[in-house]
């Protein structure tokens, strides 16, 4: 039987700060079963969508990103905030709640127009998965969907994300 990941998610109460409920997934990476099963269900995204490539977003997604895009035999693309990736780079701006921030992938990266799966551990508030969707396609690659292990939907993050992907979270909280 398989385990159910919600049981394997941790709850941390005022974690970063007063009145917020961290939902932390290292428990799930460390429990072996539950990862293969995290690594299992995004295998059957990857089979339904047919990507060409992972593309991960720093820096959890970078764990969960190459996991699957090993598992299924395909090559990880990270999207890095600035100053991290050598050589040339294709960035985008976006803004966050109080500020704003950049991403950036390898300008060949994507050059070929690879059809790619957007991977991250969580989807909370959209502006970070958005900008990657903006990015790949600045970059050259044409998005195929968006893939996350958990979801905090009250937060409403599918709304930032283009209404013509599909986005698949494994655990959704409401």
């Amino acid at each position: 039987m398989a385990p159910d990941l919600r049981e394997l998610v941790r709850d941390v109460p005022d974690f970063p700060k007063p009145g917020i409920l961290f939902r932390d997934l290292t428990p799930l990476m460390r429990d072996p079963d539950g990862w293969q099963e995290v690594i299992r269900q995004l295998t059957a995204v990857c089979e339904r969508l047919q990507p060409d490539l992972i593309v991960g977003i720093e820096s959890r997604g970078f764990i969960v990103g190459t996991a699957l895009a090993t598992a299924v035999r395909l090559g990880f693309v990270p999207v890095r905030k600035p100053g991290k990736l050598p050589g040339t780079v294709t960035g985008v701006d976006y803004a966050l709640e109080y500020g704003s921030d950049r991403l950036e992938i390898h300008s060949d990266a994507l050059a070929d127009g690879s059809k790619v799966l957007i991977i991250d551990d969580l989807l909370a508030t959209g502006g970070t998965a958005a900008a990657c969707a903006e990015l790949v396609a600045a970059a050259g690659g044409q998005l195929c969907g968006f893939g996350f292990v958990a979801e905090l939907a009250a937060l409403e993050g599918r709304r930032k994300l283009p209404d013509d992907q599909p986005v698949e979270s494994l655990i959704i909280y409401r």
